[in-house]
């Protein structure tokens, strides 16, 4: 079977971290149930044509802070493949065991909780509040629930955080028995807080040394890194992610969500009211789309490969960056761990096998 993935998006939170960029709002949670409803409405009239839907990914946002029976309303309305992969991220503040169980009984199987950190003083510094305490209820409502796949997400780079502070956050949150852990380099988007003050901004070489932290505590514990933001035990592998990461096709919901359907991408309004507004009225929820010719989707298809334990074809990579790759006997060449930390580098340097965009990724 072809994957085909949804993605979700719910744009509510209760506070808005100083990182995020995200199309999210803290002042219309009146508009929650309108907006689910809403939601609902287009994934019926989505499901009529859609194919079997392989993998689900509901973002935001906080996702669990609205009604998890309205939530689990819009998931209701797709037609699911057999074990299709089914996450849903959430804060661990407002996880319960009644949610989750509700998630499990709609056929949510993977749960992604948002951590960042589990030092206090380091959340602060992000803007975020929830207490590390939390994480570990949260992790145990998962499990008493029945689901068994769960993803931790973890920021590092905030000023002021210590070596000794990353490593902690890591190891916790290897002791919670996760199957998956995402690291991400905290980055500074534009128009947020973060932005905003310069003397918060992340030091590239701190992060660089905590990135080899991560590898090093994540793989000890038997976590391989498939993505250079990405490890899990073997199996394991975000299915979503995977679907992106290998150009596959998917269908977004609700506000800002994007979709890539028969080579055609296309995005959606950005407010929820608009949104709402459009569906009542059978407008069009679409904001603008694009088209990649071949060679843009060749160059593209390799520098997303580039960053995945996939690899790209050897002859893809110029001599200028192939100190940062080791090639297989397979022929495939694959970042080193010193490589991950230059992906970007190698990515813009990737020819198409061949040097024609018919080679293929």
């Amino acid at each position: 079977m072809r994957p085909f993935g949804v993605y979700l998006h719910v744009p509510f939170c209760t506070t808005r971290c100083d990182y995020c960029a995200f199309a999210t709002w803290t002042d219309r949670h009146h508009l929650m149930e309108p907006y689910l409803e809403a939601c609902r409405v287009q994934a019926r009239l989505a499901a009529a044509t859609l194919p079997e839907v392989t993998s689900v990914f509901v973002g935001g946002g906080t996702p669990n802070l609205v009604p998890a029976s309205s939530l689990m309303g819009v998931l209701d309305e797709l037609p699911l493949a057999s074990g299709a992969e089914v996450t849903v991220e959430c804060n661990p503040d407002v996880v319960s065991i009644e949610q989750m169980s509700c998630y499990r009984d709609h056929g949510v199987n993977r749960i992604s909780l948002g951590v960042q950190s589990m030092v206090p003083s380091v959340l602060s510094v992000l803007g975020r509040h929830h207490d590390p305490d939390n994480v570990r209820s949260a992790v145990e409502a998962v499990r008493e629930a029945g689901i068994q796949r769960l993803n931790l997400d973890l920021i590092y780079g905030a000023v002021g955080e210590t070596i000794d502070e990353w490593s902690t956050s890591v190891r916790e949150a290897v002791a919670l028995g996760p199957d998956h852990v995402s690291a991400y380099a905290l980055t500074v988007e534009p128009g947020t807080p973060l932005a905003d003050d310069p003397s918060r901004h992340p030091d590239d070489d701190v992060q660089a040394d905590k990135y080899l932290v991560a590898d090093e505590l994540l793989t000890g514990a038997g976590l391989a890194n498939y993505e250079i933001s990405n490890w899990s035990v073997p199996g394991a592998e975000c299915a979503h992610n995977l679907l992106y990461w290998r150009q596959g096709e998917y269908l977004g919901l609700g506000v800002a969500a994007h979709s890539h359907v028969a080579g055609r991408r296309f995005w959606s309004v950005r407010t929820p009211d608009r949104f709402i507004a459009a569906m009542a009225t059978g407008t069009s929820v679409e904001a603008g789309s694009e088209e990649l010719d071949l060679n843009e989707r060749v160059i593209e298809g390799l520098q997303l490969a580039i960053r995945t334990r996939d690899g790209v074809p050897a002859d893809a990579v110029p001599e200028v960056v192939r100190h940062l790759v080791a090639i297989d006997t397979d022929g495939r060449a694959r970042l080193t761990r010193d490589g991950r930390l230059l992906a970007n580098e190698v990515a813009l340097r990737l020819e198409p096998p061949g040097g024609s965009p018919t080679g293929q990724a």
